[in-house]
């Protein structure tokens, strides 16, 4: 299996080198990648470019500087890289943060699952971040899920997805998983490996706080449940930093509901969506009944039927 990588990198320069590693480090190298600094104004463009010199299949693309962030350069990234990289011949693409790093022989592993199993649209695996963190442990998403931060999917899938949706308000990562898991690809991460994110999720230019705000009004433009989000504020509130972290995911919710944001994604994905979150808790409820421990990582995996 070949595979070519594409990355959106915007201030980095304190992380960046570390993916840069451990991509030059990997058993299996990629055929191209595509790294496009989203306007920098620290030195991330100009570590990229020193590392490119060592590396020929690095390309680096300079966008100009901006102010704020946007929630669709991903996708934007994804489609300019595309266009450069559409001569090549490969089997897998992958779309990698800048503030990552991994084992050397981490692609390959991913390689393997995906020449073992046609129907694997979506490949990852589960991650660790500062504090102890383990998605395994500490999120809810599941084995079904494959986190933002590294996704590799299929061409084929990742073609038939229509590839990321420039979703101005964000959950970019989150759409293309589900959509491809809505038209019958197999999306899984992988236990058996982790990889390490250096910036703990949505803090990329806020708080923790302000983070969980973001997150919040995200549940609620992506189609989630308010059963679903009852349960994840109470469950938050028991997490750092507690009551406010809870309320601020609370507060995001409802203030996206009472200003009606535009939804990115079609009725069908948020029923899906909705569907998958009542499985679970159904599952997470009959486990706490039966006095049995919450396995949040295969907590409700058994596989959805679409039409």
């Amino acid at each position: 299996m070949k595979y070519v990588l594409i990355t959106s990198a915007r201030n980095e320069e304190a992380f960046v080198g570390l993916t840069l590693a451990s991509v030059a480090a990997q058993t299996q190298l990629p055929e191209r990648w595509v790294i496009t600094d989203d306007g920098s104004s620290d030195c991330t463009a100009e570590i990229v470019a020193e590392f490119a010199k060592k590396c020929p299949w690095i390309t680096l693309i300079r966008n100009p500087k901006r102010e704020g962030r946007n929630f669709g350069a991903k996708a934007d990234a994804v489609n300019a890289a595309l266009a450069l990289m559409k001569v090549l011949e490969f089997d897998v693409l992958g779309n990698l943060d800048a503030d990552t790093s991994f084992e050397p022989d981490y692609m390959e592993f991913l390689m393997r699952k995906f020449d073992a199993d046609p129907k694997l649209g979506v490949a990852g695996t589960p991650f660790t971040q500062a504090g102890g963190y383990d998605s395994t442990k500490d999120s809810f998403e599941g084995e079904n899920f494959v986190a933002g931060p590294i996704q590799l999917f299929r061409r084929d899938c990742f073609r038939e997805i229509g590839g990321y949706t420039a979703s101005p308000a964000g959950g970019v990562d989150w759409i293309a998983v589900m959509t491809a898991r809505l038209k019958g690809w197999t999306a899984r991460s992988f236990s058996e490996k982790r990889f390490h994110h250096h910036r703990s999720m949505g803090t990329a230019e806020k708080g923790a706080l302000a983070a969980l705000f973001s997150y919040g009004q995200k549940d609620y433009y992506l189609g989630g449940s308010p059963v679903w989000q009852l349960f994840r504020v109470t469950y938050r509130i028991v997490k750092k930093p507690y009551l406010f972290g809870g309320l601020a995911l609370l507060f995001g919710y409802i203030w996206a509901a009472l200003r009606r944001v535009k939804r990115p994604i079609s009725d069908e994905l948020m029923h899906f969506n909705r569907r998958e979150q009542m499985k679970k808790l159904n599952a997470i409820l009959r486990s706490v009944f039966r006095l049995k421990k919450v396995d949040n990582f295969r907590v409700a995996n058994a596989p959805t039927k679409t039409n």
